[in-house]
């Protein structure tokens, strides 16, 4: 099963903006160069709303954005289109040339269809927790394997099962001018699921409209991972800390891990 984002996608930006989206283009640029110098195609999965992909065609990447979602995709396009021309459409010309190149492509992670063609993937922000069939994971493993060019270098971050272990019980809130949202979550530790479960509001005149969504993530080990990776091909497979080079640590919140195909 994956989330997509329906309700959230409209006011997804509005409710995460406190994600430094140049500081994690700026991370994953960091371990790319670091063992792929030289790359040029980049491929985002699961980028939502493109905030990620746009940030790293700026660092001059030719990115693909990939997303299951057609209104996080739509939200994209929208924002890639201000990026180009305003707020308010004023340029007559491109502001950019990187984003003008920039390609948005609906396709589920475990469906991926970019055989060989790709120098670098990234997947950021816990998507692949939103796998919650470990099927689909080992899919999506071999779909970015095959996706990717000889020397290619796929990077992607996790929440560990020691985050969402400790989300249990808890309750969120995140509000704007017009936009109230409150996120409950429950860990079923048998299933290894973690259940978001998101009531909205959102302000239509002088009355407010209310949506549900639920959210779920799967708790991966970091080592099961680290398997699957080998398995579908990867090899030089690394752990990290939370935007850091240094090995995790016993508690890490967020792992990430970098992985190449010889």
């Amino acid at each position: 099963m994956t989330m997509s984002y329906n309700t959230f996608a409209g006011f997804y930006d509005e409710l995460t903006d406190d994600i430094s989206y140049p500081r994690r283009a700026a991370y994953f640029d960091r371990i790319i160069q670091k063992f792929h110098p030289g790359a040029s195609i980049l491929l985002d999965l699961a980028c939502g709303t493109g905030s990620l992909s746009i940030e790293l065609a700026r660092l001059g990447y030719d990115v693909v954005g990939t997303d299951a979602s057609q209104q996080m995709l739509s939200e994209a396009m929208l924002k890639k289109e201000i990026a180009l021309y305003g707020e308010n459409f004023e340029r007559e010309e491109p502001s950019d040339p990187s984003i003008a190149k920039l390609l948005f492509l609906c396709q589920p992670m475990q469906e991926l269809d970019m055989y060989g063609t790709l120098d670098a993937a990234v997947c950021a922000l816990d998507s692949l927790n939103y796998l919650t069939r470990p099927d689909d994971c080992r899919k999506t493993l071999r779909r970015v394997y095959n996706a990717l060019k000889s020397g290619g270098l796929f990077v992607f971050d996790i929440n560990t099962p020691t985050k969402l272990s400790g989300l249990d019980g808890q309750v969120f809130l995140d509000e704007t001018d017009d936009t109230y949202c409150v996120w409950r979550t429950e860990f079923d530790a048998k299933k290894r699921l973690c259940f978001y479960g998101m009531d909205i509001f959102r302000l239509n005149g002088s009355l407010w409209d209310r949506s549900f969504e639920e959210h779920i993530e799967y708790a991966y080990e970091p080592d099961e991972l680290a398997l699957w990776l080998e398995e579908a091909g990867f090899t030089h497979i690394r752990q990290y800390g939370d935007r850091v080079l240094r090995a995790p640590k016993q508690d890490e919140q967020r792992i990430y891990f970098s992985a190449k195909k010889d």
